[in-house]
């Protein structure tokens, strides 16, 4: 059976009804550490104060049921942790809780004896307050903002840690001024933030903004008016609403009133206590005012101050953010089991007996209305969020004492009393349990919690709180439950009709959402909402006419999906297709006098670097950055470099052979074998990687933005800061390339023997054609297209060395192995072809002869 029966049962056997109940007299408990409690069990006529001439008692008279069921939370939360065994094991939690009226005055009194010296009712003054030894380790409470101000700054001095489950004003996260706050509610920057989101997705621009004339009505506008001046949201008429003097009060309310209805908004958010509301609501319903939305702060929400207003349900559509608190079922049957128990006259004499007096000759009754309650009075109330707040609370106390105790699962150590200060340095960033939920107080004091949006639905005299929709940091509605005063659909709040895009408002009078809409010519736009003239685009951006703000300039490069790209990638995978093909054929072939004769092992590198060669153009597409520009050259060069060398070195050999007498062959041959091959190509890549280094260090190409040479776009690509430097890179390659040529050109081939200078020519034609051909075509076509011709330059580059000098070869491998025979290639025997390769580091005269 859930609570809610539980208790409307108990409510038909009659709890309640009768003799006065015990229920004050459980407001206080012993324990080996008692916490402090303000709860607004009651309150105070609205003259009673301001008609006050002395500092005597204030009278209580009205009962706040809320207040009633926060008490009993921590009453219960109190009992639940005695009674476990995971906090505080072998010690016992006692509380004294006090009303406070909902004044701050009221509130000081108990707040006093809470800081009497431990058995006492005094308190001593001392210059060093470090062992002074209080009745209570901490406070939990109040409730309001208005009294957390009041309370905050007291308790801070003594840095007497104060738990807060309703106090939501963001000047408490202010640990200078507070540095003893807490609070399990969140600050009101929170829920100002969400105000504000309900109110653009609402698009509702044009709005009344109201406080209380308190701390927190004042600190709700500003907090309101800031944000909503950044998000475009118009505050027609901002105002506050007058404490309790009775007779400044009506014309002042009367004058508020009349500037929201002459606004003409539809929409007023109202930041203000239960109190102010109240006021404001009763001239409002007795002046007419015609039915609007108000948007509510979490302080009346709730409130059956308001709520049971007469004529309430006439003011028009009442919605707000509500703190979400966890469910607690077994809360209502706690509730009921404590009223159960103070009807029953026996446990009353036997909580007489075992708690000493409630001290009334100091502070009066502490609540002589909760002696009077009947179930009915509380079932309302029992599901309100703060009750969770004021449970957790609770928690984060208990949480703490167990931390500086050092507690552990088999006990705490037995150790002087802690004093509160010490408590106080194990609350900040504290994390901690309660119900379930994982909660943390960070560094200022504060807890993170979703809210829930609630609308007032009215069934009969009190309005239902419906949930239409949830903020977690992000606006989530739920349309479809929503319900509005409008007939039709729902109120629309602005001065002016939104302008069109490419327009700037021009206002009319004061109000900077009540506006004309004039058209902002091409290559402008409206920079603010508020601007009254077009602003001009800034070089890097662009707009078209009547354009509302200025388009960045796409970068433009060469992208990978373009066609001449995708083309180019085409001709990579083809060319990269034949190297690997030629390169895993050579490799295969490796000791056949075909392969030796073209070199061996420098063959099978040269075919290595011609495919990093290719690889190499996969650094020109995409947009560029610093370490693209950079490797675009070394890593085409270097590969480049020792290809060609490799080539060198067989066109070395070739000459000898050909042109040189065979004395003087055989001498030279043995410097171009085996180590010193290997030197040679070294050396080739040494200085090209000099020359890469020095072209890097003192011409760094760099990536650059050029802003003009597109219309609606900005050009990004790498910028060659020295063409002089760039040609010494190609440098070594062209020297390679021209001895290689020089060597090969006039070479005559014996009868009968296979013509490798015919191949070397040609690879070495293809190679000078292609960047002769490059240098014009560079220089002339358009800076966007340049990676691609670069592209393709290292391609056809690399495809022309492959199909002049590696493929025929790679014929004769396939299709000719008739050719492959030591007798048809220069240098006659395998042994000597193997030399040629690096195979062995020995020479063999008789062939070489």
């Amino acid at each position: 059976m859930s609570g809610l029966a539980l208790l409307g049962l108990t409510a038909l056997l009659g709890f309640g009804a009768g003799a006065p109940l015990c229920l004050s007299r459980q407001l206080r408990m012993q324990g080996d550490y008692v916490l402090g409690g303000l709860f607004p069990l009651g309150s105070t006529e609205d003259a009673a104060l301001g008609n006050r001439t002395q500092p005597n008692t204030t009278k209580c008279t009205r009962f706040s049921s809320h207040g009633l069921l926060w008490a009993l939370a921590v009453k219960m939360a109190v009992e639940e942790i005695n009674r476990g065994s995971t906090l505080l094991p072998g010690l016992r939690l006692g509380y004294d809780l006090f009303d406070t009226c909902s004044e701050p005055v009221v509130a000081m009194k108990p707040s006093l004896i809470f800081m009497a010296k431990a058995g006492g009712h005094d308190v001593a003054a001392y210059c060093d307050y470090t062992r002074y030894q209080p009745r209570v380790l901490a406070i939990i409470g109040p409730h309001s903002s208005e009294l957390a101000f009041v309370t905050g700054k007291f308790f801070g001095f003594f840095l007497m840690p104060q738990v807060s489950y309703g106090a939501s004003v963001d000047l408490l996260s202010n640990r200078e001024t507070f540095p003893s706050f807490f609070r399990t509610v969140p600050s009101d920057r929170v829920q100002v933030a969400a105000v504000v989101e309900l109110l653009q997705e609402l698009q509702w621009s044009w709005v009344a903004a109201l406080g209380s004339d308190d701390t927190y009505g004042r600190q709700g506008l500003r907090l309101f008016s800031s944000l909503a001046s950044t998000r475009g949201i118009c505050i027609a008429h901002e105002g506050l609403v007058p404490p309790h003097t009775p007779h400044l009060q009506s014309g002042a309310v009367q004058g508020l009133l009349s500037h929201v209805s002459r606004a003409g908004v539809q929409v007023v958010v109202l930041f203000s206590s239960a109190h102010a509301a109240r006021t404001l609501f009763s001239y409002s319903i007795h002046c007419g005012l015609s039915p609007k939305v108000w948007v509510a702060s979490e302080a009346w929400l709730t409130s059956d101050l308001v709520m049971t207003l007469p004529g309430m349900a006439q003011v028009g559509t009442v919605l707000g953010f509500l703190q979400r608190g966890t469910p607690m079922p077994a809360f209502a049957s706690y509730v009921q089991t404590r009223l159960a128990l103070a009807a029953d006259p026996a446990f009353c004499a036997l909580l007489d007996a075992e708690q000493p007096g409630l001290e009334e000759h100091i502070l009066g009754p502490r609540c002589p209305q909760c002696d009077h309650i009947t179930l009915e009075n509380l079932s309302a109330s029992l599901l309100h969020p703060q009750t969770f707040a004021a449970y957790a609370a609770v928690y984060g106390v208990a949480q703490a004492l167990h931390n500086t105790l050092l507690c552990t699962a088999s006990g705490c150590p037995v150790r002087e009393p802690v004093q509160p200060w010490q408590l106080l340095e194990n609350m900040y960033n504290l994390s901690f349990r309660a119900h379930g939920q994982a909660l943390r107080f960070d560094t200022s004091g504060n807890v993170d919690m979703d809210y829930d949006l609630k609308l007032w639905v009215w069934q009969d005299q009190m309005p239902e709180l419906r949930t239409v929709g949830t903020f977690n940091g992000r606006l989530q509605l739920l349309p479809s439950q929503m319900w509005w005063h409008t007939p039709r659909n729902k109120p629309v709040s602005q001065c002016s009709r939104r302008c069109k895009k490419g327009q700037v408002r021009r206002v009319k009078g004061f109000h900077s959402c009540c506006y004309d809409c004039v058209d902002c010519k091409a290559g402008s736009y409206l920079r603010n909402p508020e601007d009254l003239f077009c602003t001009q685009c800034d070089q890097d951006k662009w707009s078209p006419a009547r354009s509302l703000h200025c388009f960045p300039r796409r970068p433009r490069f060469l992208a990978w999906g373009e066609p001449a790209v995708l083309l180019l990638l085409v001709l990579l995978g083809l060319t990269l297709g034949l190297v690997l093909a030629a390169l895993g054929l050579f490799v295969q072939h490796r000791d056949s006098p075909l392969v030796q004769a073209s070199g061996g092992l420098w063959a099978c590198f040269g075919l290595a670097c011609l495919g990093f060669v290719c690889l190499s153009v996969l650094l020109f597409p995409g947009r560029p950055g610093r370490a693209s520009c950079l490797a675009q050259q070394p890593l085409l060069h270097l590969p480049l470099t020792g290809c060609l060398s490799t080539l060198l070195l067989q066109a070395a050999e070739i000459f000898m052979e050909s042109e040189l007498p065979p004395s003087w062959a055989g001498q030279l041959r043995g410097h171009l074998q085996g180590p010193w091959a290997w030197l040679v190509m070294l050396f080739a890549m040494l200085v090209e990687v000099a020359l890469c280094a020095w072209y890097l260090v003192a011409f760094p190409p760099e990536v650059v933005t050029d802003w003009q040479v597109l219309p609606t776009e900005a050009l990004v690509h790498c910028r060659v800061r020295s063409w002089v430097s760039f040609g010494l890179v190609h440098a070594t390659n062209v020297m390679l390339a021209s001895l290689c040529f020089l060597g090969t050109f006039l070479v005559q081939t014996r009868p009968g023997c296979y013509n490798g200078a015919r191949g070397l020519t040609f690879a070495m034609l293809a190679y000078f054609v292609t960047w002769v051909s490059f240098v014009p075509l560079f220089a002339n076509v358009h800076v966007a297209y340049q990676p691609a011709v670069q592209m393709g330059a290292n391609l056809l580059c690399a495809l022309g060395i492959l199909v002049t000098f590696h493929l025929p070869r790679c014929y004769l491998l396939l299709w000719r192995p008739d050719c492959n025979a030591p007798q048809f290639f220069l240098g006659g025997g395998a042994g000597g072809a193997r030399e040629r390769g690096g195979g062995g580091d020995e020479e063999t005269p008789s062939k070489n002869e």
